[in-house]
């Protein structure tokens, strides 16, 4: 009877992850679960009360299954440590493209979850390194890590483990300085504010404030033309439909932050300082812009192409700075290397963001960057104490 209940319980789980992995967490039914488990819904409730401790059960599954992966790193020296870290990490989200994706929807939904998970990564490298890892080690090591695994599996983006670690173990930016002064000591322009907005505009504000807040599903056409004082037909007038609005608030988003960015950006700042204020003008923006980060990801299930070009868009910002400021060893040694750094220095300012914007940290914010900084120049193996 035991393993029944077993086999049912994989049976309803293994279900739940093939929907939500293809679809948002909103628009997956418990009935639809039950339907394609062939299971009826009372059959549901003797393992689950409810969708969201379905939720939550495979969250709690995820991080245990990384947890055990982590635990066969080996290696005699901390570059091999690092090394092996790395390859276990890419490995496993190849793997399992299903249970990362459902993760990545829960790590936002429930941030909780997500806070256990970089706990028990920081805990991880903790070990690696033989001593605590401070939280911009975790961003450089961790972070940029987890975020170039995952654009590989799920969005195609190359990247090598071995130009990965070397990352992480030796820095990027080797040999260089960075002067505080001209990273912090700035003046920010915050986002431009039209007072003559026109229908179109208030739409798109309208909307992007009830799909940050609600989501995507949640949210209908009626609700954003009252929002915006504005007629259905003055809807149809600039898009064709939800699916397509939401698509241009994804593109828009793109747009303001990178455009923010660049008009922040101090002139004449080295390649390693640019890198530094980027990542801390990032998290400026989304303090100014609580609801970009929600509409990007969410994207992720509802529009995925345009997520990914969302994210190609920077991408190509990077591609345009080459290889300057990075080792031509590093980058001769390996045809990767430069695009494995590109998704690397992604995965930095997304994991800051979420340390610093969502964690309500932002009087951490300089500190952190300063940490990453070092870990930049002088990569995790020659640090001795974490700061």
């Amino acid at each position: 009877m035991a393993d029944q209940d077993s086999g049912t319980q994989a049976r309803i789980l293994e279900t739940a992850v093939r929907l939500f992995s293809s679809r948002w967490y909103s628009s997956v039914s418990v009935a639809e679960i039950c339907r394609e488990s062939g299971l009826s819904n009372g059959i549901f409730y003797r393992y689950f009360p409810n969708k969201e401790a379905l939720v939550i059960h495979i969250l709690e599954e995820v991080i245990d299954q990384v947890a055990e992966a982590l635990e066969e790193i080996e290696g005699s020296s901390l570059e091999q440590r690092i090394e092996s870290m790395a390859g276990i990490l890419v490995s496993f989200t190849a793997e399992h493209p299903d249970l990362i994706t459902v993760f990545r929807e829960g790590q936002y939904r429930y941030f909780e979850y997500e806070r256990r998970l970089t706990d028990m990564y920081r805990r991880v490298l903790s070990r690696v390194l033989g001593r605590a890892a401070s939280v911009s080690e975790y961003l450089v090591a961790i972070g940029g890590l987890r975020f170039a695994a995952i654009r590989a599996a799920l969005q195609g983006a190359s990247v090598s483990v071995r130009a990965l670690a070397d990352i992480i173990a030796h820095g990027a930016f080797s040999g260089m300085s960075w002067d505080a002064d001209k990273v912090f000591n700035i003046t920010v322009t915050p986002p431009a504010i039209s007072l003559g907005d026109s229908s179109r505009e208030r739409l798109m504000k309208a909307g992007k404030r009830l799909f940050g807040e609600r989501g995507y599903h949640a949210v209908n056409i009626h609700e954003i033309t009252d929002a915006a004082d504005l007629s259905v037909g003055a809807f149809y007038k600039y898009f064709e439909g939800k699916d397509a609005f939401f698509r241009e608030q994804i593109t828009s988003v793109g747009h303001e932050v990178r455009r923010f960015i660049s008009a922040n950006l101090t002139p004449g700042l080295n390649r390693l300082e640019e890198e530094m204020q980027g990542i801390f003008l990032f998290g400026v923006y989304l303090s100014l812009d609580p609801w970009c980060y929600n509409i990007a990801r969410e994207g992720e299930f509802v529009a995925p192409a345009t997520v990914r070009e969302y994210y190609t868009s920077f991408r190509r910002g990077y591609l345009k700075m080459g290889t300057a400021g990075l080792s031509p060893a590093a980058v001769e040694a390996d045809a990767l290397y430069l695009d494995s750094a590109i998704e690397f220095f992604m995965g930095i300012s997304h994991y800051y963001g979420m340390e610093v914007a969502f964690d309500k940290s932002p009087h951490n914010a300089r500190a952190i960057v300063e940490g990453v900084g070092d870990c930049l120049i002088n990569g995790l193996s020659s640090r001795r104490q974490a700061p």
